[in-house]
């Protein structure tokens, strides 16, 4: 059926993954209000097997209960929500409707709607997260690593607070990238893993359950294997907040990582560096009234992401806060939790098709290295000044800097013709001197980290065992 997209509501619809259509199904698939639903049954039809099990329960009632949970649409759940004004009754009731009599005091046996939800969450987060977001992020991964192994001896000059710095390579800037977000693989991956649900009744203690079940702490294990997840070590009638946070907490963090990529990558195509370029179309548009714009719209469209998400996990925050065993203060903001999700993951995908067609312009690059070069010898000579025995390298090399600056004559050109310093210069080696005359050579282990970072990724993310 057709996605009718201009009837929604949230831009990461209508807009953000209109050209996404996969993508969208995937998402739809574990966080969009259907899955929601889907996963609460899931949650009921756990909870009658593992009743069944412990034979508190009929295992002819647990099929039939099962089975209902298969069959009960959304459209249902809502319609009896709008009489119960309850979600999760409402969903009992769609379930006891289509069992028979003697199955349905198992609906639901034992359990507080929060067992219901948050353990539901857990599930969905958890494999949403091992089946969408982190092959997401793989690759993105195997796409920087590409790009930095490409790249690991292209000389570009390094930059600080806006300012030429000394001598890096291409490849060794985004090998810091693939260590950022490798590491953030790791966290979203433990985070994921270590999601919890519960199974422990009103307000944690199994007191319902206490009633029937000889150890209450087995049907709640056996719902929790059922759903691959595992039990809060102590909830309330909610599941501690933290997991759920921890969560939250590393998809925005790799958010952050995308958007200070982003970001440099922007910069980088400034009409004044023009090191790299986004690919554009043929029939693609920079603006509607200047024709000879190509603007870095994608990398911009990603740090706009991350400022409309980032400042949600603030609110994630505000969620640990719930009165004594529970209150429903986060019931609405903890809806939206998908959307930061989703938002993180379409964030993704952004980035990884720029990058993959991403244009290095290497004669950018060495043309600004070649002008920078007259100025960032200014390191290499201190170091080597110092090395030889000057009581005071820096000082007498930031006077040749201003001399060079007002005369516009290379800094190693004019330290040569320094008497004070000639003794110094003398002493250094050809290798050193080499240095001097080529700061390209000043490239310290850039080349070197970047293969050994790409190397340590590729092992732990393509050749392991995850």
């Amino acid at each position: 059926m057709k996605r009718e997209i201009f009837a929604n509501l949230s831009p990461l619809d209508h807009r953000y993954s209109v050209d996404e259509d996969k993508l969208w199904s995937e998402l739809s698939n574990y966080l969009s209000e259907e899955a929601g639903i889907r996963y609460l049954l899931k949650v009921e039809a756990a909870l009658a097997k593992a009743l069944a099990a412990l034979q508190v329960a009929p295992a002819t009632s647990a099929r039939e209960i099962e089975e209902a949970c298969l069959q009960v649409t959304p459209d249902e759940v809502l319609a009896e929500e709008a009489k119960t004004r309850h979600n999760i009754r409402a969903l009992v009731n769609c379930i006891q409707a289509k069992v028979t009599p003697e199955a349905r005091p198992w609906v639901h046996f034992t359990a507080t709607s929060a067992d219901i939800m948050d353990t539901a969450n857990a599930a969905r987060f958890k494999e949403f997260t091992n089946k969408v977001f982190l092959p997401e992020l793989k690759n993105l991964l195997a796409t920087m690593i590409q790009l930095a192994l490409e790249n690991k001896d292209t000389l570009q000059v390094g930059r600080t607070h806006g300012q030429y710095a000394v001598p890096i390579t291409f490849g060794y800037v985004i090998s810091g990238y693939v260590e950022r977000l490798g590491t953030a693989y790791q966290r979203i991956d433990q985070a994921a893993q270590d999601l919890r649900g519960k199974m422990a009744g009103a307000v944690g203690a199994y007191n319902a359950s206490s009633l029937v079940v000889s150890d209450p702490l087995e049907l709640e294990a056996l719902v929790m294997q059922e759903l691959g997840l595992k039990a809060s070590p102590f909830a309330t009638q909610i599941v501690e907040p933290e997991y759920i946070l921890h969560l939250m907490h590393e998809y925005v963090t790799c958010l952050g990582i995308l958007a200070n990529f982003a970001d440099d990558m922007r910069h980088l195509q400034r009409s004044e560096i023009k090191e790299v370029g986004e690919f554009f179309a043929p029939n693609q548009v920079g603006s509607s009234t200047m024709p000879h714009k190509r603007n870095p719209w994608n990398y911009e469209h990603v740090k706009s992401l991350w400022k409309t998400f980032m400042p949600r996990i603030i609110t994630v925050y505000m969620d640990q806060i719930s009165e004594h065993q529970r209150d429903l203060s986060n019931s609405a903001s903890s809806r939206f939790l998908a959307e930061l999700a989703a938002g993180t993951t379409l964030a993704l995908r952004r980035i990884n098709k720029v990058t993959a067609k991403l244009s290095v312009h290497h004669e950018s690059m060495q043309a600004n290295f070649a002008e920078a070069a007259k100025m960032i010898v200014a390191e290499p000579l201190y170091i080597l000044l110092a090395s030889a025995g000057h009581p005071d390298a820096h000082e007498a090399v930031r006077l040749i800097t201003l001399e060079a600056e007002n005369t516009r004559q290379p800094v190693a050109e004019l330290a040569k013709k320094h008497s004070e310093l000639a003794p110094y210069i003398q002493k250094l080696s050809p290798s050193q001197l080499a240095v001097l005359e080529d700061p390209g050579l000043y490239i310290g282990q850039a080349s070197r980290k970047t293969e050994l970072i790409c190397r340590k990724w590729t092992m732990e993310l393509f050749e392991g065992s995850r």
